[in-house]
């Protein structure tokens, strides 16, 4: 009796981690062709804030943050860049973006953080209706025609349903994913397990599961419809998405190992929010520029 009670109780501390900070899988495209080892870049190829809201206040939809443009110069956004809402992953509050929104805010960007709603713990097609309300109302507030997302680990799956299903391609020009489960994780599929075949009643930790109903839905087709620039970025350490090449996509999006140029760097899954070399990719893929990962970078 004492371990039926245990099992579901471990398997919801374990997928509360997913979105924290391993040794490398074999790295396979989701497609199932190989990758070259020495690659820095790879592309598969184929086919103001929003009304009602103050800096750094928490809203039903998501948490705003927003810091006046410093002046523009040659390491600066453009005044007419896209707003930048950072998406976050499970389990992971407002707090944990900071440092990633103030990198941004400190290169002229206006940025919102949006934490997924009831910490993503549940159904991601939901979250990703919020997001949807959230991306409207920055876009209302901006007057911007388009928005840049950022998103991290459940997030970046959040942000591409919106995109692929929910109308999201007309109001964002570039996704940048870091640490995203695209093609599920076997960590979800160990937790599934643990929490007696259902990750403990954890719908996301369901969802992200490898060969989970909702991921063949989400990658069945295009991987990058639309006019958005796609990129992903992984890590090799990344303890909680396993293997590590399932954080890519096909189908033309620009794919980032960074121990590709970057051997010696260790990141982890959370460690891709705050570590400078990964911030570098970040700044190359909003500016449309060669991907060149800073691997001496704070």
């Amino acid at each position: 009796m004492l371990l039926r009670k245990a099992v579901p109780v471990l398997a919801l501390a374990l997928t509360a981690v997913l979105t924290f900070p391993a040794a490398a899988a074999a790295r396979t495209v989701p497609d199932g062709s190989a990758t070259p080892a020495d690659a820095i870049v790879t592309t598969v190829s184929g086919a103001a804030r929003p009304t009602g809201f103050a800096p750094g206040s928490a809203a039903s939809v998501g948490s705003v943050s927003e810091a006046p443009v410093p002046a523009a110069d040659g390491l600066r956004a453009l005044a007419g860049a896209n707003p930048v809402i950072v998406v976050g992953g499970l389990s992971g509050f407002a707090a944990v973006y900071e440092p990633l929104a103030a990198r941004l805010r400190a290169d002229g960007y206006r940025v919102w953080i949006y934490p997924l709603p009831n910490l993503g713990l549940g159904d991601i097609t939901a979250s990703a209706g919020s997001l949807r309300n959230f991306v409207g109302q920055v876009r209302t507030s901006t007057g911007a025609a388009k928005v840049d997302l950022v998103a991290h680990s459940e997030g970046g799956l959040v942000s591409r349903y919106y995109i692929k299903n929910l109308g999201g391609g007309d109001a964002v020009g570039r996704y940048v994913s870091l640490g995203t489960p695209q093609y599920g994780t076997y960590v979800a599929n160990i937790v599934a397990f643990l929490g007696l075949g259902s990750c403990a009643g954890v719908v996301a930790c369901q969802q992200m599961t490898i060969g989970s109903p909702f991921l063949a839905a989400l990658n069945a087709g295009d991987d990058t419809p639309g006019q958005v620039r796609w990129t992903t970025v992984r890590t090799w350490q990344d303890e909680l998405v396993r293997p590590v090449d399932n954080a890519m996509l096909a189908d033309g999006a620009t794919n980032v190992l960074i121990q590709s140029r970057c051997p010696l760097r260790v990141v982890g899954h959370l460690g891709l929010v705050t570590d400078g070399t990964t911030y570098s990719v970040i700044r190359q893929a909003l500016r449309d520029q060669p991907v060149n990962p800073a691997c001496l970078a704070l």
